[in-house]
């Protein structure tokens, strides 16, 4: 076999691995590069290889940085399968026609307001392209083997992270390869931990949080803190939060806080209808939940849903001076509704900003993370004075540790090579030295476009 690292090297996002045999080309994710400019320029480059030569896509989970390429990826001319756990092709239903149609508006918007150097600016693929993507989706269940050919096959084993999210073991019969996918953590208060790593020869693995520790703090009293001091002041917080994991695990939270009378009986908005979409689809997907039905019921029912944009306009329209939370999409506040709510809200000082995990270098969540005093959004520039804090335990990716305990189960049996992606160039670097220096094992950080022959 060989495998060829076409995205996620040197950053977290744009994951596509393409591994090949004499027989198939398979793909392994079809993520969007996102961040700064010069990866997402490659979305709109030639894909490196003809779409229409690969016979199948298998995905780890549904975020746009492993799936997000998939509409284009069909446009372009693939016609074959895309394997994916139940809950993937359930969360995909709903993230790939809202990544278009956030595509068509952000195009619409630059065009109207001529903030784009692209006369006309286009999307790179619309809803359209990607509900036609859909058709291709092809669920299999968890832990049984899927033959691909007469020689290679494949099984799901569950990552964690967020519903659906699985890792990825394929075999020729002599030779196994194990993609790690985005790993979950082992003790997250509403998923169930990553399984065990599988048997493998070679191991391709996330390195998200490679050169970091998630802190050693309480989440339920960070948030308390934060909540009840911006209330107390009058202000409202506000929550750009991915709308598949880290919006759920908020929901939880907030209302064990609420439970408790821990923090004050204010409003709390999830003001995304992607995000109350993925959320319904807890109740479908239990048996990934360590939540039982009541529970899960509770956690749902305490939040308002604004579906509509009239909805969304009127909490700060109509609700502006009230203290509330508001949980909108997108989570490194990249695009979407998010976007609004900081325009209206990040010039007060009343009112605190939080972020509740990674991001990615570019973003205008991580310009904000480091201190920007200014921040432009939609053309604009608007001044940032609302405090700026960051959530980062409640993060859906393994720490380090986590990512050592997981490769651990594998000790008595090492593969003959990791290869280190999915992260930025510091925590890969760390993950390989940590990986080497605990496990013993021989590690690679592998660049765009390299070929490795298993």
């Amino acid at each position: 076999m060989k495998l060829t690292f076409l995205g996620a090297t040197n950053t977290v996002t744009g994951s596509k691995y393409l591994l090949e045999d004499e027989q198939k080309k398979i793909l392994i994710d079809c993520g969007l590069f996102q961040g700064l400019k010069e990866l997402r320029l490659r979305n709109w480059e030639d894909f490196p290889i003809n779409p229409a030569t690969i016979d199948a896509v298998i995905l780890t989970h549904a975020h746009i940085d492993h799936s997000g390429y998939l509409p284009l990826l069909v446009k372009n001319g693939f016609k074959g399968q895309v394997y994916c756990s139940e809950g993937t092709a359930d969360l995909c239903k709903i993230l790939l026609p809202d990544s278009g149609y956030l595509q068509e508006k952000d195009a619409e918007r630059s065009n109207r307001y001529g903030y784009t150097r692209h006369k006309p600016a286009k999307p790179l693929y619309t809803q359209e392209d990607a509900n036609r993507a859909l058709k291709h989706l092809n669920p299999v269940p968890f832990g049984e083997p899927h033959q691909l050919s007469d020689f290679l096959s494949f099984r799901l084993t569950h990552a964690g992270h967020i519903l659906g999210a699985a890792s990825i073991q394929i075999s020729d019969g002599q030779t196994s390869i194990v993609f790690s996918g985005d790993l979950g953590r082992p003790d997250d208060p509403v998923l169930n931990a990553p399984a065990h790593i599988q048997e493998a020869d070679y191991l391709v693995v996330e390195s998200t949080y490679g050169n970091r520790r998630h802190k050693d703090t309480d989440p339920l009293a960070q948030l308390e803190e934060i909540i009840s001091r911006t209330a107390a002041q009058g202000g409202s917080v506000i929550i750009p939060a991915f709308a598949v994991g880290r919006t759920q695990s908020i929901m939880y939270y907030i209302h064990e806080l609420k439970k408790a009378n821990r923090i004050p009986n204010i409003p709390v908005y999830l003001d995304s209808p992607m995000a109350i979409n993925a959320t319904n689809l807890l109740h479908k997907h239990l048996n990934e939940l360590h939540l039982s039905p009541e529970e899960c019921a509770k956690v749902c029912d305490g939040v308002i849903y604004t579906q509509t944009v009239e909805q969304s306009k009127d909490i700060y329209s109509k609700n502006n001076n009230i203290p509330k939370v508001i949980i909108s999409a997108s989570g490194m506040a990249t695009g979407g509704r998010i976007l609004h709510h900081l325009k209206h809200y990040i010039g007060d000082r009343k009112n605190t900003i939080l972020f509740a995990g990674f991001q990615a270098a570019g973003t205008r969540g991580a310009r904000l993370a480091h201190g920007e005093t200014e921040l432009k959004i939609h053309g604009h520039l608007y001044p940032v004075h609302a405090k700026i804090e960051m959530l980062d335990n409640i993060s859906a990716h393994a720490d380090y540790q986590e990512i050592l305990d997981w490769l651990d189960s594998a000790r008595n049996n090492p593969p003959r090579k990791v290869f280190i992606t999915h992260g930025e160039p510091e925590s890969a670097s760390s993950m390989k030295f940590k990986i080497e220096e605990h496990l013993g094992w021989n590690v690679e950080i592998p660049n765009y476009l390299q070929e490795e022959e298993l």
